[in-house]
């Protein structure tokens, strides 16, 4: 082999392992719940939040502990109108790391369009001139 195709070959191990795709955020209702604190960076209260996806009270406080445990968010708690509230918001460090997996996110998107792209393409040539049966 010569050394660039073993240049080539370094290059692809790993091309599509997307390692910046992290575990803890990559879940369903983390992944909601991550999305909701981004578009609203004044932060969420709990109420809103499990609203805005579709949790019930228990699986929230769940994911909000992961979340939480990982450095991926902030909780608040204090009063208003007299009644208890949390509230949660991303943390500096949240915010960057999950601005960091949506790029990764994007990567595999364009990744999978490309590859759909390129495979119809060559479904075409292979079966130019031919017709089902």
């Amino acid at each position: 082999m010569n050394k660039s195709r073993k240049t080539d070959t370094a290059a692809e191990n790993g091309r599509f392992a997307y390692n910046g795709l992290e575990r803890v955020i990559h879940e369903r209702a983390r992944l909601s719940i991550m999305t909701s604190l981004i578009a609203h960076p004044e932060g969420l209260l709990f109420g809103d939040l499990k609203d805005l996806c579709a949790l019930t009270d228990g699986n929230l406080s769940r994911h909000i502990d992961v979340l939480k445990e990982a450095g991926l968010i902030e909780v608040w708690k204090g009063l208003k109108n007299n009644r208890p509230q949390t509230l949660c918001r991303l943390s500096d460090d949240g915010r960057r790391r999950f601005t960091e997996y949506i790029n990764v996110l994007e990567s595999v998107v364009n990744d999978a369009v490309s590859a759909e792209a390129a495979e119809r393409a060559a479904d075409k040539k292979i079966t130019e001139g031919w017709s089902p049966v």
